[in-house]
């Protein structure tokens, strides 16, 4: 039994050595990542000019809604959706958009 538990946390000391290091989210990222990809139809700015439509929310109207998550969002953007073109935004790169629309929250 101790020898398996030895084994056991040997490979878990291993699998923790090699995970990535654990990336916060940058917000100032994601609003860069938002003014390229994205002003082209929302408005990603808390004010100020934009393209918004009933179908294109504005950044701030996507912070507002109580049930947007950080995790929720970047998965939404992750994944192509009809009405949006297919960014192929890196894992990182919807984390930091994520982070930024929440950062418009009041």
């Amino acid at each position: 039994m101790r020898h398996a538990l030895a084994m056991l946390f040997a490979a878990l000391s291993t699998v923790l050595v090699v995970l990535p290091d654990a990336h916060a989210a940058d917000p100032s990222a994601g609003r860069a990542t938002a003014e390229q990809w994205c002003a082209n139809c929302h408005r990603v700015a808390a004010t100020g000019p934009g393209p918004v439509s009933d179908a294109v929310p504005a950044f701030t109207a996507i912070a507002r809604n109580p049930a947007a998550t950080a995790a929720g969002l970047s998965t939404f953007l992750r994944v192509p959706h009809a009405g949006m073109p297919d960014l192929r935004l890196t894992l990182r790169q919807s984390e930091d958009l994520s982070a930024y629309i929440l950062s418009l929250r009041p």
